[in-house]
């Protein structure tokens, strides 16, 4: 079951590139900007619950949906941009095994821990 978790997470991954190409933006946006969502981790430096809270905001599906139903509501390729970037990180991390955070450590994740056992 795990190996078809990840193949949909690249799956999703693959559409988002996909997405991407249909928008009027240069190539290079969506490399430079595919790791951004990782400034969700900067609430690691006040302490793990709110460092968890901070990357599960920017790591959660339905703030992407958020983001992508106000991007095609109001037709903003930007916006479109910044939907595609957090969904797309959002299922290469998962696929990495990366997941939501809990309270308790960065390591303890919904998909399992991370890291040395």
């Amino acid at each position: 079951m795990n190996t078809l978790l990840k193949l949909e997470e690249a799956v999703v991954f693959f559409l988002c590139i996909f997405l991407f190409s249909r928008l009027n933006l240069a190539w290079w946006w969506f490399p430079a900007l595919l790791l951004l969502p990782d400034l969700g981790m900067i609430g690691y430096l006040f302490n793990t619950r709110t460092g968890a809270f901070t990357y599960n905001l920017v790591h959660h599906r339905a703030v992407a949906s958020l983001v992508a139903a106000y991007a095609f509501s109001y037709g903003n390729d930007y916006w479109k941009l910044a939907a595609i970037i957090l969904f797309a990180h959002i299922s290469m991390d998962r696929a990495l095994g990366y997941g939501l955070k809990y309270n308790d450590s960065f390591h303890n994740t919904h998909l399992g821990v991370i890291g040395k056992k």
